[in-house]
């Protein structure tokens, strides 16, 4: 293998994304298109909870207890109503997807000492923020209730009890529980399996159907030299969407970087390679720009997106599901973001995922290599 022929072949490609804007664009305003969408539209925050409230006993202890939820930045109070026709109301057209009933003899238990009974009525239709709101609800009654219970003891005269436990959370990494703080790592990994895949994917199919690889196969140029001179350049663009990417994250989404910038680059290039040499593969294959386009975006998005652990945990999926994400490259690459990311760790606890990106680029190439050999043959 002659450098001079691999630089000459990487010129050529060089020359030909820079006169073509639609392969420039698709290379670096794609991804960062989609890192702003997929940024801003996919969070996993429930904030701002539509709530209604029936309060059937109009007391101070009543508005007492509806400031703790009007006050929470996890609810935001629609109105009040006065009949359970109007709750259901309100729920079928979705202006709250949660109801708050307080009943007419609710200060008048809570004065003399017994249990007041609140009914919360939620939407189920969207089962995970159902969930997350009546926890929320759960939470805000509990905190009342212990005040109400303190405020009882002291008017007795028994002086303040004591709580046998109290557990204080605290949070690591992410101490706030901002979703944005890992999605946005995670969304690098997907947009950069997808966009170099599909970037390499139409590199040699365009070379069959504009009759240029003949030429090509008729000159010294060796496969080994082909293929790497195809590669680097869109190694090059795929480093700089990660730049782009990283300086995004930093000063538009504020996602805290804890770890090594120089180690994020250093996994991005192996991942690169990987990735890159599947999109090369499958143009060797088809020999179809449409084809390899389409095979491209769903060997790569489907499984990046749901199998990688960046949208759903995989240890909720079932067994052979889980196996099967071992074969997804994007997974490693997810772990490796959000451990550099979030937890500033290094390679001393990275090292597992770094060898399987290793293992699949090097698989990939050789593959590519192998099957284009075939091909000249």
């Amino acid at each position: 293998m002659k450098l001079m022929r691999t630089w000459a072949m990487a010129r050529k490609e060089f020359i030909h994304i820079f006169r073509d804007p639609r392969s420039l664009g698709m290379g670096i305003a794609i991804p960062m298109i989609m890192l702003i969408l997929f940024g801003y539209a996919l969070t996993l925050d429930v904030d701002k909870v539509p709530l209604v409230i029936w309060d059937q006993n109009r007391s101070l202890s009543s508005r007492e207890f509806i400031s703790h939820f009007s006050g929470s930045r996890y609810f935001s109070l629609q109105g009040f109503v006065d009949r359970y026709g109007e709750v259901e109301q309100a729920i079928d057209s979705r202006r709250a997807l949660v109801s708050l009933i307080i009943p007419a003899d609710f200060s008048g238990r809570l004065a003399s000492g017994k249990t007041a009974k609140v009914q919360l009525i939620v939407d189920g239709s969207d089962s995970n923020t159902a969930t997350i709101a009546s926890g929320y609800a759960e939470v805000i009654a509990t905190a009342f209730s212990q005040d109400i219970l303190l405020d009882h003891f002291k008017r007795r005269g028994g002086g303040s009890p004591t709580i046998p436990f109290e557990v204080r959370p605290r949070v690591w990494f992410n101490a706030d529980l901002e979703s944005r703080n890992y999605i946005i790592p995670g969304l690098i990994a997907v947009i950069m399996m997808v966009i170099a895949a599909l970037l390499t994917s139409l590199t040699v199919a365009k070379e069959w159907e504009q009759g240029t690889m003949e030429q090509l196969i008729s000159t010294p140029v060796k496969s080994q030299e082909l293929i790497l001179g195809k590669l680097f350049p869109y190694f090059c663009i795929g480093l700089f969407d990660v730049l782009l990417a990283v300086l995004m994250g930093e000063f538009l989404f504020q996602v805290p970087l804890r770890g090594n910038v120089a180690l994020i680059f250093a996994q991005a290039a192996i991942f690169l390679i990987g990735t890159l040499s599947l999109g090369l593969l499958i143009s060797i294959v088809t020999k179809s720009q449409l084809l390899a386009s389409q095979l491209a975006m769903v060997a790569t998005f489907l499984p990046a997106f749901l199998l990688s652990g960046f949208a759903y945990p995989i240890r909720s999926m079932p067994p052979f599901l889980q196996w099967i994400t071992h074969l997804v490259p994007a997974k490693y690459f997810v772990v490796l973001l959000k451990g550099i990311y979030l937890k500033g760790v290094g390679p001393g606890v990275l090292y597992v995922e770094g060898i399987f990106l290793a293992v699949f680029g090097l698989v990939m190439f050789v593959l590519a290599n192998r099957k284009f050999k075939k091909r000249l043959a």
